[in-house]
């Protein structure tokens, strides 16, 4: 038999009191199931975003943007900040052409910005955490490419 009531982490307490529980625990079960499927939809959407933009720097420079803009898209505003390390991650993923496996990225990161690596003991296993913490944003998805697994940014799907 069943338990209705989230999994079983309420007791019984009996007659009315625990319909109610269940009501409430039920009700709070969807509506945080539809929030996070909300999220998942707009880190597409914001991905998608962030893709047209930097493809438009990419064009024609990141003069075109503005400081706010650059900050909003994970820019750094000069040369000499660092970006944080899951936008590092997610920008190498963002500009990729390809599904870019956990190495791929980690060298990407060296050649663009070996600060950040400095304060890891294990570059690639941070990596690896980070890329999988995005999969579970619902911003990447893991997928196997040549055998291995590698990480491919996830763009809103765009209706034809």
């Amino acid at each position: 038999m069943g338990d209705e009531s989230g999994g079983g982490l309420i007791s019984s307490l009996g007659g009315e009191q625990d319909t109610h529980v269940k009501q409430v625990v039920k009700q709070a079960h969807g509506e945080l199931l539809q929030l996070l499927e909300q999220r998942a939809e707009l880190m597409k959407r914001i991905g998608t975003l962030k893709q047209t933009i930097a493809g438009l720097a990419n064009l024609f420079g990141n003069s075109v943007l503005g400081e706010e803009l650059l900050e909003l898209v994970g820019e750094p505003r000069n040369q000499k900040r660092q970006t944080g390390f899951t936008n590092a991650c997610r920008k190498v993923l963002l500009e990729a052409a390809r599904p870019m496996g956990a190495r791929d990225v980690c060298q990407k990161i060296q050649e663009t910005m070996p600060l950040l690596l400095t304060h890891h003991q294990e570059p690639l296993a941070s990596v690896t955490t980070v890329l999988n913490r995005l999969a579970g944003y619902g911003e990447a998805e893991a997928v196997v490419s040549h055998g291995r697994r590698a990480w491919l940014w996830v763009a809103e799907r765009v209706a034809q």
